[in-house]
């Protein structure tokens, strides 16, 4: 079946881990125990052990794919005689009813690792398509849509590989990433300048530096430090635009100018038109719903 044309990039590179954590393996083999796939009481009941067939994987409804490399992976681990042939690379719009991935072999062992299989597609391509019209509401103007760290715990890394497959980009993976200044840190610096604790930070470090403002006047102290990024927290659309032209009458390398805080669909084209470089929306992965899929057996 042909694929639906898409003017996105694709990702073509496969997810070989899921980080510092867990490998990709790791936690498909926990995922494929947490479901106890080798004491599936209904299917030993049910079924002819060596009976075989195959199978599809369908979108029901329109959606980015993500999770190609896990699925595959995932019935490899329950059956390494299976069949499994994937039809679109991550990044790819689908179509509803369109049919994404072809598996055949041992009924038992497609039925095994079904829901898991499911779970993971369905979940991922979720996210890449909340990603996706998040980065299509504003592709008109010149600006990067960041996921953020509200994360599902230990899922952080898939998480963040398909943002990037939604067209997105990450923002900084954990606490070791870079250094941003938040508003919980600056009590602990006293009566200090954002400027002055921006200057602090940069003699004891090479890592980049981003310090969060929510006002025009802190916004005016900090850019005097010249960081690398300033995080506009809950600024008006207002505000930012002012920002944005205050930052321009730097002759030198001007700090990246982030949007962050209350964006959504409504009003990110709002936030776009400022003329920030970067919008982070925490939506990406903590709001995101799943794609619904289905694995159904061909006759």
């Amino acid at each position: 079946m042909a694929a639906f044309k898409n003017t996105s990039p694709v990702i073509k590179n496969p997810v070989v881990s899921v980080g510092r954590i867990f490998s990709l393996n790791q936690m498909i083999q926990s995922a494929l125990a947490e479901d106890r796939i080798s004491e599936d009481i209904s299917t030993r009941l049910l079924i002819v052990p060596g009976r075989k067939a195959g199978a599809r994987v369908i979108f029901k409804n329109s959606g980015v794919m993500c999770g190609g490399a896990i699925i595959r992976k995932a019935f490899e681990l329950t059956d390494h005689s299976l069949r499994v042939e994937i039809l679109f690379s991550d990044g790819t719009k689908i179509r509803k009813d369109q049919t994404v991935i072809r598996v055949a072999g041992r009924v038992v062992s497609i039925l095994a690792a079904e829901r898991v299989v499911l779970n993971f597609l369905g979940y991922l391509s979720g996210v890449a398509t909340r990603t996706r019209e998040y980065v299509d509401a504003v592709r008109s103007y010149k600006v990067q849509i960041l996921d953020t760290r509200k994360t599902t715990p230990l899922m952080r890394d898939l998480e963040r590989y398909a943002v990037r497959c939604g067209g997105g980009c990450n923002h900084r993976r954990d606490l070791s990433d870079m250094v941003l200044i938040k508003d919980n840190h600056l009590p602990a610096c006293g009566t200090m300048k954002l400027s002055d604790v921006i200057r602090s930070v940069r003699a004891r470090t090479k890592k980049k530096i981003e310090i969060e403002v929510d006002r025009l006047d802190q916004f005016l102290d900090a850019v005097e430090g010249r960081p690398d990024m300033i995080l506009l927290d809950n600024m008006s659309c207002k505000d930012m635009k002012k920002a944005v032209g205050i930052a321009k009458r730097f002759s030198s390398k001007r700090p990246l100018l982030e949007a962050s805080g209350g964006i959504t669909l409504k009003n990110i084209k709002r936030a776009a038109a400022t003329g920030v470089d970067r919008i982070s929306v925490g939506a990406l992965t903590h709001s995101h719903q799943s794609v619904d899929v289905s694995l159904e057996f061909l006759s």
